[in-house]
């Protein structure tokens, strides 16, 4: 079970977070407040936060994983730096489905987010930019796409081996192939290479 707090100055939006995130398997919501200094960081395995443009920059990384709501890069960007290694990035519009599938992801320490928002964001000062012509050694066949697609929604393996009607052998045999390719060594890099290289989508 994955305990989230919701942080927004907006009750409305609070409450609405809440009903869409109290009907998702996995999810259960412990705590609501209009900041984010408020948040219980003992308790709080993901932070769902719906007001970025008002949150200052945080003084260490918080324990928590964050999950921005929010169309707002640039306000996103100045965060960085200061938050947690999970993150996550999705539009306010996003469907019931999309909002869970992306609190489960940052919850397993994955970065998400909609393809168009995370674009913008990946080429961070310090980081390596993939757009120089950077690709795979060898491309992911059809069935790996599937298997890090899922891998980046949060699934676990035996949830991926279920989808996808294979065996949870046959997903590992995937993962050990996938960070060989993608030069990773866990899931969070795996999906964070797929990222920058334009293999993942939610």
């Amino acid at each position: 079970m994955i305990h989230v707090t919701i942080v927004s100055p907006n009750h409305a939006m609070r409450v609405g977070l809440r009903e869409m995130l109290g009907r998702q398997p996995e999810i259960k919501v412990i705590g609501e407040t209009s900041e984010i200094e408020s948040v219980n960081e003992t308790e709080t395995e993901v932070v769902v936060l719906a007001s970025v443009s008002s949150m200052r920059l945080m003084e260490g990384k918080p324990s928590y994983a964050i999950l921005f709501l929010t169309d707002e890069v640039e306000d996103v960007r100045r965060m960085l730096n200061s938050t947690s290694q999970a993150w996550g990035i999705i539009s306010p519009d996003a469907t019931e489905d999309e909002l869970g599938a992306a609190v489960r992801a940052v919850g397993e320490g994955l970065w998400v987010g909609a393809p168009g928002l995370v674009k913008s964001l990946i080429r961070l000062p310090g980081r390596r930019e993939s757009s120089n012509g950077e690709s795979l050694i060898e491309p992911l066949t059809a069935r790996e796409m599937e298997v890090i697609q899922l891998m980046a929604q949060g699934l676990a393996n035996k949830q991926i081996a279920l989808k996808l009607g294979i065996s949870e052998h046959t997903v590992k045999f995937h993962l050990s192939s996938l960070y060989a390719k993608l030069n990773s060594t866990s899931r969070t890099e795996a999906v964070k290479r797929g990222i920058e290289l334009g293999l993942i989508s939610l």
